[in-house]
């Protein structure tokens, strides 16, 4: 019998002593029956103790996770100290305004408010940056009198300024219904479009239709891993046939047989209003990682008979694309692990010989942005990051000067309007949204992000590099209270993600505060994986090399603990989604190393993840199932299926959004069963269930501060804080 086949076993036997029905005991978490399900991939048998979880719709599993959840709830109301660390956690945030996510059109500004008191950011409008603030859209009103919460998932306003098209899902759920507003009014002009999830939308010049992306119908015979693939772009005109249903189709796969489009998740169109041609993107994970791409004349991009003419294949590296007049910039990667900006002409595009208009260079170039006077780029260097200005020829690039070193999100500017509006923070220095006028070459606070009333004071943040199982040096990100002894003492939350090329890049919490004031640390493992060196770092932790993924996070939680910021019974490790990965398999491989493990809507079992509907546009990150190699590699970074019988695993809180449409709550569910009839430390391991949450986004201010206290508040039980222990 094979090793994978052996562990898998010691599960199902110490599981299924004596069980055949669920036990929903009000003192213990309910055991879930194992009902195995071998699968063999290339002869190596795997054994599936719980499959049957998946199926979230059966009434047996509902009520195994509805009890898995008044159990967790129960826990953590239990715990001293929760709640007076819920009133702190609320404070903090509830400090000052926040402005953000802004889009220029001319001189009128769109962006999110964030009120401290409200549940969710609006949407608001200003002429100018001292113009006169005005609300559009409370997503907050839209469940008023239901137990269901909205969320303002993009908006898109036209050129002109006028009109927005907007996308709003309800539960966390992610699932955009897409309407159309007067900017003038506010007033919704009656577009209800269905399937529009994370729509891009790119409006015409005549600024009354746009382009945008639509999934396709889902019928009872529709596989789960199809429901939402091979999305297709449309033109909607506004005011006419308003729930898009007659829209015309004019890109994705499928359309035409003149055009080979790829299976992907996403596509989408982008033009521009002075441009003669649009740019079409086949999209494979709805992500900044590089797409197929084709090109037609405006003209001609009318419905499902465009002349599409494909000009980039994904192995050109190619993404984020701007059109300024009828040439195409875009970032590559190809041959520039760190990237570079090129342009090509879109009379006759050809981008294997673009022209370099800025070179690879010691930083890790990020984004870029048009106005009048020239592009600016946006590179990573290390920590921090800078703004460049250069020519849209690639001559006369300086630096714009920064009012300190820190993170800079942004720019955002306007092709035919001078200057630049960014966002600047750190761990340590809360956000301030500043201007740049290329006249006088300066920077100012524009005051739309009022200054921070907290005592930051306090904070100080270092920056290291540790060294991995082979010698790869790995940037640490540490967070903690001035004057620091380091003494081994500090409850430690250390978190990482190392996926898709993500960066996990500086920003200010003020909610933070309220572990660094109990002497807390907080740090993040910049691990491979995600794109901190670029494309090679993202390489090198993905598919066959996704262990060092892991293997760097372990490595990062033994420097906190070798250098005496924390100590094994003092170590918090956290991660998300893809980050579920790391968190997952750091706890299977070293369970020693921590006290306390939170993993927040994890990937876990790797072997069946292309199987849910976010599956298959993940197959490029991770590998898949259907071929030796990927299955291997699948394997070694799947915690489901390496989770021992009789391991003294940490205490473990597994979260999860019962509407989660990226990954599927079953992983959790999964995890959650097998490490319960696993653990031999006797440390809890709960699962906490969101009903009215999906994988994060669109979650509102209240459910966001009590998940972090709920988190927050059992690490510190687990890790001994007077203050938090049950009588």
């Amino acid at each position: 019998m094979r090793l994978l086949e052996v562990r898998i076993r010691l599960v199902v036997l110490l599981a299924a002593a004596g069980l055949s029905a669920p036990v929903f005991a009000a003192d213990s978490p309910p055991v879930a029956p194992v009902r195995p399900v071998t699968d063999t991939y290339f002869g190596t048998a795997v054994v599936d103790p719980y499959r049957y979880l998946e199926n979230t719709k059966d009434p047996e599993v509902q009520a195994w996770m509805k009890a898995q959840s008044d159990y967790t709830r129960g826990v953590l109301d239990r715990i001293p100290g929760r709640e007076a660390l819920a009133a702190r956690i609320h404070d903090l945030s509830s400090g000052s305004v926040r402005r953000g996510g802004f889009i220029k059109r001319g001189d009128r500004y769109f962006y999110l408010l964030t009120d401290p008191k409200a549940e969710q950011p609006t949407l608001m409008v200003r002429d100018g940056l001292t113009g006169e603030e005005r609300l559009l859209l409370d997503p907050a009103q839209l469940g008023r009198g239901t137990t269901t919460h909205y969320a303002l998932d993009y908006y898109t306003p036209s050129w002109d300024g006028r009109l927005v098209a907007y996308g709003v899902s309800a539960g966390g759920s992610e699932a955009s219904t897409m309407h159309v507003l007067d900017t003038a009014t506010g007033k919704d002009l009656g577009e209800k479009i269905e399937r529009a999830h994370a729509s891009i939308v790119s409006w015409r010049a005549d600024n009354k239709s746009f382009f945008y992306m639509k999934f396709n119908k889902v019928t009872p015979d529709t596989p789960a891993d199809q429901t939402e693939f091979n999305a297709r772009t449309f033109i909607h005109v506004v005011g006419r046939g308003l729930d898009g249903e007659s829209d015309a189709l004019v890109f994705g796969r499928g359309v035409s047989k003149a055009t080979d489009v790829p299976e992907g998740q996403a596509t989408y169109v982008l033009g521009s209003p002075e441009s003669k041609y649009v740019i079409a993107a086949a999209n494979h994970n709805h992500d900044e990682n590089p797409s197929t791409f084709f090109i037609a004349p405006l003209a001609k991009a009318t419905g499902p008979a465009t002349p599409w003419k494909k000009i980039a294949d994904v192995s050109d590296g190619v993404s984020n694309v701007e059109l300024r007049g009828d040439t195409m910039y875009f970032l590559s990667r190809k041959d520039a692990s760190r990237f570079r900006i090129l342009a090509t002409p879109l009379a006759k595009p050809d981008i294997r010989h673009a022209k370099v208009i800025v070179p690879q260079g010691e930083g890790v170039i990020t984004d870029f942005a048009f106005a009048k006077e020239g592009l600016y780029y946006r590179e990573r260097v290390g920590a921090v990051t800078r703004l460049m200005l250069t020519g849209v020829d690639g001559r006369g690039t300086r630096p714009v000067p920064l009012p300190y070193e820190g993170n800079l999100f942004g720019p955002t500017t306007d092709p035919d309007r001078p200057g630049a509006l960014f966002n600047m923070q750190s761990w340590s220095h809360p956000a301030q949204l500043f201007a740049y006028d290329p006249a006088t070459d300066r920077v100012s606070d524009t005051g739309l992000i009022p200054p921070s009333p907290l005592d930051v004071s306090q904070l100080e943040s270092k920056e290291v590099l540790v060294t991995s199982y082979d010698g790869t040096r790995v940037p640490l990100s540490i967070v903690y209270k001035k004057g620091v002894v380091l003494d081994g003492s500090h409850p430690t939350i250390m978190d990482g993600y190392g996926a898709y090329g993500i960066v996990d890049e500086s920003y200010f919490s003020p909610s933070r505060i309220a572990w660094i004031e109990r002497g807390g640390v907080l740090a993040t493992a910049h691990i491979r994986g995600g794109g901190e060196y670029g494309e090679d770092w993202h390489t090198g932790g993905m598919m066959k090399t996704k262990m060092n993924t892991i293997l760097d996070f372990i490595a990062c939680g033994q420097y906190l603990i070798d250098q005496k910021y924390t100590s094994s019974k003092r170590l918090a490790i956290e991660g998300g989604s893809a980050g579920g990965i790391t968190v997952g398999g750091a706890m299977t491989q070293r369970p020693d190393l921590f006290a306390v493990v939170l993993d927040h809507v994890g990937m876990s079992d790797s072997l069946r993840s292309e199987t849910e509907p976010n599956g298959p546009p993940n197959i490029v990150e991770f590998g898949t199932v259907k071929t030796e190699a990927g299955f291997h590699g699948l394997y070694a970074m799947s915690a489901y299926h390496h989770v021992v019988a009789g391991t003294p695993y940490p205490a473990v809180m597994y979260l999860t959004g019962a509407n989660d449409p990226r990954v599927a709550p079953w992983h959790m569910m999964k995890m959650a069963a097998a490490t319960q009839v696993a653990t031999s430390s006797g440390k809890p391991v709960l699962l906490r269930i969101d009903y009215d949450a999906g994988h994060g986004m669109g979650s509102n201010r209240s459910q966001r501060e009590q998940q972090l206290a709920d988190t927050w508040a059992f690490a510190l039980w687990q890790m001994g804080d007077p203050a938090f222990q049950p009588k």
